[in-house]
C-alpha cells in the first residue's frame, strides 16, 4: 500500500552541525575526483534522512501528483547486466566503455530491471532510475531539498574524525559485511558475501554514529552541489554551497557496484558526478528537512 506514506513520512535524524575534515586524509582517491585536499568545513544544524527515499516513498509521490520521471519520458535507462529482468529485444545496447551497462527500453523507477520488475516487490529498497531533476521534484512536493555535499559528509562520517569509512578503517571489521558492495569479480561474477546482488532494503546494515544507514554502498545519492574536481582548493569554510557550474551534480556514497579494482567509491570522502538528467538503476537519493534541527 503507498497510501501510508506521504510528504511527512520522513525519518529525520536532526544533527547539531559543527566543523569536520572533509577530503580524503589516505590519498586513495581518483585524482580527477578532486578529493583533496583535507580542509576543515563547519555546516550549520540540520535534519537529514535517516535512509535513502525508498520506492515505496517515490511511489506516494507519483500516485499523488502523476509526476513522470526523466526515464520514463526518454523510454530507457541503464541496467546492469546481471539485473535484467526484461525480453531481449528490450535491450537496446550497451555502453561502449562499460558494457555491463545495457541501454534498455522500458526500465524506469517503477520498473527497475525493465519490463518483467516491478517496484512494489521491491518497496523498501531505494528508489533508482531517478534523475537529479526527478529527485528535485520529489523535494518540492515533500517541503524538503537535497543535501550539499558538505552536509552529506559530514552526516556520514557518524561523528568519526579522519576515517576511511562511516564505521572506521576497517572495510570488514571482526569479518563482517558494514555495506552493499560487490564481491568476486568485476563485472562478471558477484558472490553476494553481504547477502545482495543488486540494491538492499533500507536498514539492511547498521546504522553510523548519527543513525544513518547505508551511507556506503548501496545506491549512489545525488547532492545538490554541481561537481567541481578543483573546488576543496578553494571552497569556504562555513557551510559550503558547492561551485556555480560544473559537468554534472555530485553523487556520494557508492553503490553496490563498487569495488576496490574499478570503483573504490565507498570510502567516505569519495565523490563522483554524472549530468543531472541521467538515470541508473544503481543511483538514488536522501533529502534534508528545509527547517534545521532543533539541536
Amino acid at each position: 500500500m503507498i497510501d501510508a506514506v506521504g510528504p511527512s513520512s520522513h525519518d529525520d535524524v536532526p544533527l547539531a552541525g559543527g566543523a569536520f575534515q572533509m577530503g580524503d586524509a589516505f590519498g586513495e582517491g581518483y585524482p580527477a575526483d578532486g578529493e583533496v585536499p583535507v580542509h576543515e568545513v563547519r555546516v550549520p544544524p540540520f535534519r537529514i534522512d535517516a535512509t535513502a527515499v525508498t520506492n515505496r516513498m517515490f511511489g506516494a509521490f507519483v500516485s499523488a501528483t502523476g509526476f513522470r520521471t526523466e526515464a520514463e519520458q526518454y523510454g530507457t535507462s541503464a541496467v546492469f547486466h546481471l539485473l535484467l529482468d526484461a525480453p531481449a529485444k528490450d535491450v537496446l545496447g550497451a555502453a561502449d566503455r562499460a558494457p555491463w551497462w545495457l541501454n534498455v527500453r522500458g526500465a524506469d523507477w517503477a520498473h527497475p530491471g525493465g519490463a518483467d520488475s516491478h517496484w512494489t516487490d521491491v518497496a523498501d529498497h531505494p528508489v533508482v532510475h531517478v534523475s537529479h531533476h526527478d529527485a528535485l521534484a520529489y523535494c518540492s512536493w515533500a517541503g524538503r531539498r537535497l543535501p550539499t555535499e558538505a552536509e552529506w559528509e559530514f552526516a556520514a562520517r557518524g561523528g568519526l574524525r579522519g576515517k576511511r569509512y562511516a564505521w572506521g578503517d576497517d572495510l570488514t571489521p571482526d569479518g563482517g559485511h558494514r555495506c552493499n558492495i560487490w564481491q568476486g569479480t568485476f563485472p562478471g561474477t558477484n558472490t553476494a558475501q553481504d547477502g545482495f546482488l543488486g540494491t538492499a532494503p533500507v536498514k539492511s546494515f547498521a546504522p553510523n554514529g548519527y543513525g544513518l544507514y547505508e551511507t556506503a554502498g548501496n545506491v549512489w545519492e545525488w547532492c545538490a552541489d554541481w561537481f567541481l574536481p578543483k573546488y576543496y582548493r578553494n571552497s569556504p569554510v562555513d557551510n559550503p554551497q558547492g561551485p556555480t557550474i560544473g559537468a554534472g551534480r555530485v553523487m556520494r556514497g557508492g553503490s553496490y557496484l563498487c569495488h576496490d579494482s574499478y570503483c573504490n567509491r565507498y570510502r567516505v570522502a569519495a565523490r563522483t558526478s554524472n549530468t543531472p538528467e541521467s538515470s541508473s538503476g544503481n543511483c538514488g537519493f536522501r533529502t534534508v528537512g528545509l527547517e534545521p534541527s532543533a539541536n
